[in-house]
């Protein structure tokens, strides 16, 4: 099959299954641990020729105090490279959990000015559910490719970025945490984080996008974003750890919103620098 471009930031299983042989087409399983903690999910199998997406180390700054911590345009590129990626390359990602870290993955590339990109709405359960076949997971045994990431710094905010815009109200600040959490009537999953929010933030949790592992409708989507932010508002996205804030990323993108960015650090950070 030729070469093919990806117009729309989500693909589902059948067009997936039904562009598999593409020349460009790279599948990358960016399946994490739902609940918080190292390591991958537990199945053993996955989509024919998927390479596996070492979100928490290759395609981490581990240096860093935090966890997830964008990396640098040359460790992105390296570890591109590693996967046989190449600039041309159209990138399907997908998670075990339906759509969790793959949003992240997708928003990744995004930041590294590579548009050619999308997630597998369902991941590998609804790939499952459609009856298409997987196979045991593999080594990644590609040539080395020949992405040269370009960071676009506008899709990423820091510690900095965020306090200016959450005191001077000059963006919408949307939490992707639970409603509990972001209440502070349920603890943060990680050990020793206090509860809290970001002042001047708005909460829509990321679960409210799913219909199970699946996406809700585009009309639903757009309902919710626009009861939160009209379309010429800048956003910043934020969660626990900066993985979920990227679901909301991938609804706004779908919803037509522009000015959309990722704080990178998101709770994590935000409490345990301010007290």
């Amino acid at each position: 099959m030729k070469k093919i471009v990806i117009s729309k930031p989500i693909v589902s299983a059948e067009w997936l299954h039904s562009n598999l042989k593409s020349e460009n087409l790279v599948i990358l399983d960016a399946s994490i641990k739902k609940v918080v903690g190292e390591g991958h999910s537990k199945s053993e199998v996955q989509i024919p020729n998927s390479r596996l997406f070492d979100l928490k180390e290759a395609f981490s700054d581990t240096s860093a105090p935090f966890p997830n911590t964008f990396p640098s345009e040359l460790q992105f590129t390296k570890s591109a490279q590693a996967l046989g990626i190449n600039n041309d390359s159209a990138i399907v990602v997908y998670d075990e959990q339906g759509i969790y870290s793959s949003a992240r993955v997708w928003w990744m590339f995004k930041a590294m000015e590579h548009d050619n990109v999308a997630v597998l709405n369902g991941g590998l359960t609804e790939w499952i559910k459609a009856g298409y076949k997987t196979e045991s997971k593999t080594e990644n045994n590609a040539s080395l490719g020949n992405f040269q990431a370009q960071y676009k710094p506008e899709l990423m905010k820091y510690f900095d970025d965020v306090k200016i815009a959450s005191s001077k109200k000059s963006h919408i600040i949307m939490d992707a945490r639970s409603e509990a959490r972001f209440n502070s009537l349920e603890a943060e999953p990680r050990a020793g984080l206090r509860s809290g929010t970001i002042p001047n933030s708005v909460n829509l949790p990321f679960e409210d996008l799913l219909n199970g592992h699946v996406l809700i409708s585009e009309e639903e989507i757009k309902t919710k974003f626009k009861q939160l932010a009209k379309k010429e508002e800048a956003i910043i996205f934020s969660c626990g750890s900066g993985i979920t804030a990227c679901v909301l990323a991938l609804g706004a993108d779908i919803s037509g919103y522009k000015n959309i960015s990722v704080y990178d650090g998101s709770w994590t950070e935000w409490g345990c620098l301010v007290p």
